[in-house]
């Protein structure tokens, strides 16, 4: 039985310059290998396109690289540089817990409707109302685009300490509690997210808008607060994610990609409100 590989002109080149009985053996050899050659190639190109298709497909769920743009993880030691936070049998615990019940006993619709926008949106745009209509991502691509990556990078600084400390959210360890944003099951209250996303946001814009610093600033520790109002975290989560912000931003700022984008950015913004590039 001939080969599929093989062709009458091979078959007649063997049969010329090998003897008869050896080439009649040599000849299924020269087919067994050519089955086994075909088998793995085929083999070979499946697994090369089984993992072209999983590099090439977006994680599922992920709207940000998993990996930082200007900070690594390993430049800031969230779990090592931040303090231990209360246990939950504390009296600290105890005492921010009464202080949460406090809030929400006088929580006013308009606060909890600012503190549900404000969970929504982790931007550099929750400064829109300080800044003006002119300050939206529509308008200014290269900010949009820098606040993306700063924003990233807040998310992959903080997941190892919320990761490694693993506090219970105030709502699952007091059920009478009545928070009005978004739950979770999952014991990450330390540090808050949202907390340091406000105040890396303060500082990036600052460094655009130097002149603004104490109007950036009085927002950020709002948006903050605003967790609170939210009933979603622990005054002292938010005080360990304003540390947190600022070791990001000191690194950050001695980034060169960072500078680049954010000199981009700082032109961008300064024309886009009508402010002179004078301001350092």
């Amino acid at each position: 039985m001939k080969s599929n590989l093989s062709t009458p002109a091979a078959s007649t080149a063997t049969s010329q310059w090998l003897p008869g009985r050896i080439s009649d053996q040599l000849d299924p050899v020269f087919k067994k290998c050519a089955t086994h050659l075909t088998a793995t190639l085929s083999f070979v190109i499946a697994v090369s396109a089984l993992a072209f298709v999983l590099l090439a497909a977006p994680a599922k769920g992920k709207t940000l690289a998993s990996d930082a743009v200007f900070v690594a993880p390993s430049q800031i030691n969230a779990q090592l540089i931040l303090p231990e936070p209360p246990s939950a049998t504390s009296e600290t615990t105890k005492t921010e817990l009464r202080e949460l019940h406090r809030i929400e006993s006088a929580r006013t619709p308009e606060q909890a409707a600012h503190a549900m926008a404000d969970d929504k949106n982790e931007s550099i745009f929750i400064f829109q109302a300080q800044m003006g209509e002119g300050f939206a991502a529509e308008k200014l691509p290269l900010t949009a685009a820098l606040s993306a990556k700063v924003g990233n990078d807040e998310s992959v600084n903080t997941a190892p300490a919320k990761q490694g400390f693993r506090r219970v959210r105030p709502y699952n360890l007091d059920k009478t509690l009545h928070p009005v944003c978004t739950t979770k099951i999952k014991n990450d209250s330390y540090p808050s997210g949202h907390s340091t996303t406000g105040y890396l946001m303060a500082l990036t814009l600052i460094d655009m808008l130097p002149e603004k610093r104490d109007l950036i600033l009085a927002r950020a520790d709002d948006y903050a607060h605003n967790r609170l109002v939210c009933g979603v975290h622990y005054p002292s989560d938010l005080q360990a994610s304003k540390l947190l912000a600022y070791a990001i931003h000191a690194v950050m700022a001695n980034t060169p990609q960072y500078r680049q984008e954010l000199a981009a950015a700082r032109v961008e913004l300064r024309q886009a409100l009508g402010l002179t590039m004078a301001a350092n």
